[in-house]
């Protein structure tokens, strides 16, 4: 079992508040705007994840298959002026301005999300697979500006390499993924193809203290679309750095526990909110001979 907090706070620019606007319904399609504005957003959610580890080898590997869920809030703003012509019956254009103040909060469940693995080990070299999925089970409305589901079904599926050497306590590695959006029904918009590559390295100063540097780099690969796109191509990218800190220790006999601190800065963010989060972890695992690559979440934004 897996129990993760999650802190976000973000901010974004005007590319982001007026395809918000977009989305929740609050700029008309007979409507031409230039939207001057700020969205804001923190949100903090617990997850928690259960993973079976099947005995019997897969393709000569260990399979594994989890179950994440997620229950917490969401606090929006957008706040900025909204300038430009609307297009009346005619098809005259007549000129208009407003100041758009919106506060949007939720406190509910978040998305479900499946996910199944495959590793291999050889020696210090070790190998993974994955294939996970967003089931859209989460509260979700589309006009609505907070939310903590995503309104959509998703797949991603990668893969990823980690070394480990138990004896320098030297661990690096690193998970590459592609994720398929597919359309939203309410809004009939549908996200591109994105690429996300998550990254880590660390240090085991003992064999129960981690220390370490990781980071990831989401990057849309594909254009939006769909009759509800408003905005074009759309494609967004965000990079995050941040440090490391892991701490293994037992809980009896035949069990331990695994503590991981995570925490990431944001930036060369493109139609996408930058920031900062946090993740605090706690694994609960049967106990091992040697400390255990820790394992990082699959699940992006």
């Amino acid at each position: 079992m897996t129990s993760i907090y999650y802190h976000d706070s973000v901010a974004a620019g005007a590319d982001v508040a007026r395809a918000r606007e977009f989305q929740i319904r609050n700029i008309p399609a007979n409507v031409t705007a230039n939207l001057s504005a700020t969205v804001n957003a923190n949100v903090d959610i617990g997850f928690l994840a259960g993973t079976y580890t099947f005995a019997t080898p897969v393709l000569g590997g260990q399979a594994s298959a989890s179950l994440l869920a997620a229950y917490g809030s969401n606090s929006t703003s957008l706040a900025g002026s909204l300038t430009g012509t609307i297009t009346g019956p005619g098809g005259g254009t007549f000129p208009f301005s407003r100041f758009d103040n919106i506060n949007s909060d939720i406190v509910a469940f978040g998305d479900l999300i499946p996910q199944f693995a495959l590793k291999w080990n050889a020696g210090v070299n070790n190998y993974m697979t994955y294939i996970t999925a967003d089931l859209p089970a989460g509260a979700y409305q589309s006009n609505r500006l907070a939310n903590l589901g995503i309104g959509h079904w998703a797949v991603d599926v990668g893969g990823g390499y980690t070394y480990f050497d138990p004896k320098t306590g030297h661990e690096a590695s690193a998970v590459l993924g592609f994720t398929y959006n597919f359309i939203d029904p309410s809004t009939q918009y549908q996200n591109g193809v994105d690429m996300h590559l998550d990254w880590g390295v660390s240090q085991f100063l003992t064999k129960q203290v981690q220390v370490g540097l990781v980071g990831y780099l989401y990057q849309e690969i594909g254009c939006d679309s769909g009759s509800g796109d408003r905005v074009g191509c759309f494609q967004s990218r965000v990079v995050g750095v941040g440090p490391q800190f892991g701490y293994i220790f037992p809980i009896g006999d035949k069990m331990q526990g695994y503590i991981n601190l995570k925490a990431y800065g944001e930036f060369a963010n493109e139609n996408r909110p930058a920031g900062w989060n946090l993740w605090l972890t706690f694994n609960l695992s049967p106990a091992a001979a040697t400390p255990p690559t820790p394992s990082r979440p699959m699940f992006t934004k």
